[in-house]
């Protein structure tokens, strides 16, 4: 059995084409979700992605600020900055892209950010929301992988789901929504005693750590669904995630695909959020 793939940029296409046709209902009626993301320091891989970020802005009809800092920016300056964007009535959602530089208390920067702009789904207002059930913004990236299950018709009721990796960003909330879904979780990581045994009684894998191989195919159950969060380099320099992709897929029922499954979801998120932001304020 070969496992089916879960195509991100494929479904990152029909999520945006909803997002196009529901951002041209707002400009008819006079407003434009606005995004503004905010980039400290000259990190290359932050630029990579603030640029992706923008362009999906501009892909979908959204209005974009991108505003550029040296890495010596004082906090106080950016918290400025940050307050100056809550107050701004065109802006409706605001991103702060980690890491900043060491001077900075990243924490104090993302609880700085309004709530109602929090579209990165960071701050601990929006953290409590999703940890009992109440509305807000999730975080991109699981927020992604759920659509993700979504897409194939995937029922979470009764299942086993297993998360690799316990971070704010990606882990946590991706525990809490699998559970909102009805979901038996089990949150895995670095002291995890004997990850197999747990991954192998998974119907539902997410592999979300930052290293290479650490699922491997004598650890999935035949026929689990499998999403790879990770973001790696081979010793080649090619792009690959968590999950021994060539035989995982041998095993598992569905799998995603590094590059191509998760990442794209993450921005087209960002996009919804932004959007839901925009929408939420209008009929506030």
């Amino acid at each position: 059995m070969t496992a089916q793939l879960i195509d991100g940029n494929a479904l990152s296409r029909q999520l945006r084409d909803n997002v196009r046709e529901r951002v041209l209902t707002l400009r008819a009626r006079g407003v434009v979700p606005g995004l503004a993301v905010v980039l400290v320091g000259d990190n290359p891989a932050s630029q990579v992605y603030v640029r992706n970020k923008v362009k999906a802005c501009e892909d979908t009809g959204m209005h974009s600020v991108l505003e550029q800092y040296p890495a010596d920016m004082t906090e106080a300056d950016l918290l400025a900055r940050v307050t100056a964007l809550n107050n701004d009535p065109s802006i409706h959602g605001i991103l702060v892209q980690l890491p900043l530089p060491a001077h900075i208390n990243a924490q104090r920067v993302i609880e700085t950010i309004s709530p109602a702009k929090d579209v990165d789904g960071f701050h601990v207002g929006s953290a409590g929301a999703l940890m009992v059930g109440q509305p807000g913004f999730w975080p991109c990236t699981p927020y992604g992988c759920m659509k993700m299950l979504e897409s194939i018709g995937y029922n979470l009721r009764g299942k086993h789901a297993v998360v690799i990796g316990r971070s704010n960003i990606v882990g946590k909330p991706m525990a809490l929504m699998l559970l909102q879904q009805n979901a038996t979780v089990t949150i895995c990581h670095s002291a995890t005693p004997d990850l197999k045994a747990m991954t192998l009684q998974a119907d539902v894998i997410v592999a979300a750590v930052g290293k290479r191989n650490v699922l491997t195919a004598d650890m999935v159950k035949p026929g689990a669904v499998v999403l790879d969060v990770g973001m790696n380099r081979t010793e080649e320099g090619k792009l690959c995630g968590d999950v021994d992709f060539a035989d995982v897929k041998e095993v598992a029922g569905y799998i995603t695909p590094v590059p191509g499954g998760v990442g794209p979801m993450t921005i087209t998120m960002l996009m919804v959020n932004t959007l839901a932001s925009a929408e939420h304020m209008l009929a506030a």
